[in-house]
């Protein structure tokens, strides 16, 4: 379970991982030293597991999202770390999910555009046998965040 300074402390990390110890520290109301132990207890726990630069996708190009739903009738560990293996050597995947449901696996693939996406797919179906891949293009991006709501840290976990 996470205090309340772990999760403020989160909290601005997730806004902004760049401002210094002191910063944060000063945010919270906590000295340097402390702040600084606290996050590297975070760290070392895996809470916090990296520390990134968001980039704009339309400034490097990748400004198509497609959310690819894969289907297979295939369900062996041999073909599961096949598919895997394979999705590995894809950077245009930046997602990947086994699903519940009637989808087996969802991807999001960023693209600059549909011809690419097409390229992106001709070489996924030529890696892996898949029984259906269907692919939906995102028109508008509503809402996009890589912070994560840090209310439920204080909750004890069920078992």
């Amino acid at each position: 379970m996470l205090d309340r300074m772990d999760r403020k402390i989160l909290e601005i990390l997730q806004e902004d991982c760049t401002l210094p110890v002191a910063e944060i520290g000063k945010r919270i109301g906590l000295s340097t030293t402390p702040c600084w132990r606290r996050i590297q207890k975070l760290e070392e726990q895996g809470v916090i597991e990296h520390r990134v630069a968001l980039l704009d996708p339309k400034k490097v190009n990748v400004g198509v999202t497609v959310f690819v739903s894969i289907t297979t009738s295939n369900h062996t560990k041999e073909w599961l770390e096949r598919f895997h293996a394979a999705l590995a050597d894809f950077p245009e995947v930046v997602e990947f999910y086994r699903m519940s449901g009637q989808v087996d696996y969802l991807l999001r693939v960023v693209v600059p555009d549909i011809e690419r996406y097409d390229a992106f797919y001709k070489r996924l179906i030529s890696k892996i046998e898949l029984s259906d891949v269907s692919s939906a293009f995102a028109m508008e991006q509503i809402k996009f965040t890589t912070a994560l709501p840090l209310g439920y840290a204080a909750e004890e976990k069920s078992i």
